[in-house]
């Protein structure tokens, strides 16, 4: 009887292991990039076809074996196949992400190129412009989350911005790089197709964008200051001018789950002493302002309400549109604020 049991509890893993690698294989492959949208849902159907039937035959003594010998090797050539898909700087990309920046570094100065400057007339019509700027990493005077939110308390854009003091700020903003006529899809996300890309960027560019110009749906943008060590902040920016040159110099995928927009802030701020504990938090990436304050990084001489009002910055980036002073206007607390 325990035998039993032990075969039937067995098999039930088993099924369930080949139900998720057909899953993952059959979307692998629908997600891919053969050209031929026909051969793509015919190979992921045929794939889906070959782990429903080693399911099925897991109840057949005489087959159980056989079968899911077979899909393991299927499984391990479609990994093989899978595995060889490399990343690329060379592609037809989208105009928003078609100039990589990088940093060359000079003791503590640090001239980063292709800082991101668009003149937008409305999001997807504008004139690209970028310029070089040299910051002194003894000049750091602080560092900034911005939380981007479009749906809802659960989902956010979430990337950071550093202050070089004297209006001096440089976003960083860790997205997909998109190809022409390509859209974003959180399942292809996992899937390797779309490179990760560092929006290096002025502010009024980056921010501006969603405050002023994004409608559908439109963004509620909130900036707040994280509290710690400024070396640490420090070290964070090192970290991201490594990042964004060797990305520059060797691309990498981006992962829906693995490597968004705050994980890879999570990763690169792990090269500071005490850094921050990973929290489910950091994947339901709305609740990271959240996470911060109540592990003390942010603001905590007001209620997180209080100051979640005060940060966001939608009106005041609105009523300073293309001013020089941006980034010192979007900060100013609003009269009786």
């Amino acid at each position: 009887m325990m035998k039993r049991i032990g075969l039937v509890l067995l098999l039930l893993l088993c099924a369930l292991a080949i139900a998720a690698a057909t899953g993952w294989g059959a979307l692998a492959i629908f997600y891919s990039d053969i050209k031929s949208e026909d051969a793509r849902t015919a190979l992921a159907a045929a794939f889906g076809v070959a782990g429903l039937v080693a399911v099925l035959a897991l109840c057949l003594r005489r087959w159980r074996w056989r079968a899911a010998g077979t899909f393991i090797v299927l499984l391990a050539l479609l990994i093989a196949w899978w595995s060889r898909i490399e990343p690329s700087n060379d592609r037809d990309w989208q105009t928003d992400v078609a100039v990589l920046p990088y940093a060359t570094i000079d003791g503590d100065r640090y001239t980063v190129h292709n800082v991101r400057n668009f003149d937008y007339r409305t999001e997807t019509d504008f004139t690209p412009h970028y310029y070089d700027r040299t910051f002194d990493l003894n000049e750091l005077q602080g560092v900034d989350l911005v939380a981007s939110y479009w749906m809802g308390p659960a989902i956010a854009h979430i990337f950071v911005s550093f202050d070089f003091g004297n209006g001096k700020h440089l976003a960083v903003s860790i997205e997909t790089r998109k190809e022409k006529n390509e859209a974003y899809s959180t399942i292809k996300g996992f899937f390797r197709q779309y490179e990760l890309y560092y929006v290096v960027a002025d502010e009024r560019d980056v921010i501006r964008v969603r405050t002023n110009y994004r409608k559908d749906p439109p963004e509620d943008v909130y900036v707040y200051r994280v509290h710690g060590p400024i070396e640490n902040g420090r070290r964070t920016f090192m970290e991201y001018m490594r990042e964004i040159n060797a990305l520059k110099a060797k691309p990498e995928f981006y992962n829906t789950l693995t490597t968004n927009c705050t994980t890879t802030i999570w990763m690169n701020t792990r090269v500071n002493p005490g850094h921050v504990p990973f929290s489910w938090k950091v994947l339901a990436s709305g609740y990271v302002p959240d996470y911060l304050y109540e592990i003390g990084r942010l603001d905590t001489s007001v209620p997180f309400e209080e100051l979640r009002r005060r940060s966001h910055v939608n009106a005041r980036a609105q009523a300073a549109d293309k001013a020089a002073n941006f980034s010192e206007l979007i900060r100013k607390p609003a009269p009786g604020g």
